[in-house]
């Protein structure tokens, strides 16, 4: 199918851009607003035009967020950067789905971290993507498939995550098709993994594409799409585009 792409020029407003990425969107697919860098009250008008999952890199900025946005209570929040073992506890305690599980120690960290808590604990099992880099990248977080491989079996084993599928972020400077074949692969992936007798993976969610490749995304099978600039428009000099 043939995905039309939003023009983000500014011409738009923050609302005219939300209404037209949905338009553009099919149902099953969920936006991540990339809210990263971004004022709270970008983040609420965002919310009034009916965005619900925001995305956010960095632990700290994410929970003084969530103070400033408690009034809305059923906010989603996504953790999509590379998220340091030092922090795991306190994006446990903010974070409904990590997108960036990125290395085994840092999964059995979690883990245990989920385990230690009380049994009253408000806190839900996480909901964790796995990120896997399809080619190389020296810039990235994530598995290579033959250490992908070898891990599943111990991911398989932690009973306290519930791994829902795979994430990943392009390389820069890759062509048209070499971003649609991989988008591809990592559909292929997914489809292949879902199939093996796990006793605890799944694989039906594919967290891939931005602002910029979504429409590609999608077509290879994204159940969400990361876009920010495409809802808030441009960001600080120095910050990436997503």
């Amino acid at each position: 199918m043939g995905i039309s792409t939003v023009d983000p020029s500014h011409h738009l407003n923050l609302e005219d851009r939300i209404q037209a990425l949905r338009q553009s969107l099919p149902p099953s697919v969920r936006i991540i607003a990339v809210s990263k860098f971004m004022p709270p009250e970008a983040m609420r008008r965002a919310y009034g035009a009916g965005i619900r999952d925001f995305g956010e890199s960095r632990v700290q900025e994410a929970a003084h967020k969530q103070s400033q946005l408690a009034d809305l209570p059923d906010i989603t929040w996504h953790l999509i950067g590379h998220l340091q073992t030092n922090k795991a506890r306190l994006a446990l305690e903010i974070f409904d789905w990590i997108h960036s599980l990125d290395s085994l120690k840092l999964a059995q960290r979690l883990n245990g971290l989920v385990g230690d808590r009380s049994p009253s604990s408000d806190f839900p099992r996480p909901q964790v993507l796995l990120q896997v880099k399809l080619r190389p990248d020296g810039n990235k977080f994530g598995w290579q498939w033959p250490d992908l491989e070898a891990d599943l079996p111990h991911l398989d084993q932690l009973g306290n995550l519930s791994i829902r599928g795979l994430m990943t972020i392009l390389p820069q400077g890759l062509t048209v098709q070499d971003q649609q074949t991989t988008f591809t692969n990592l559909h292929d992936l997914a489809l292949g993994l879902e199939k093996q007798p796990w006793q605890r993976l799944s694989f039906r969610e594919l967290s891939m594409g931005m602002s910029g490749d979504y429409s590609l995304a999608i077509e290879a099978g994204a159940t969400m799409i990361r876009v920010g600039t495409l809802i808030f428009g441009s960001r600080p000099l120095g910050v990436d585009s997503l």
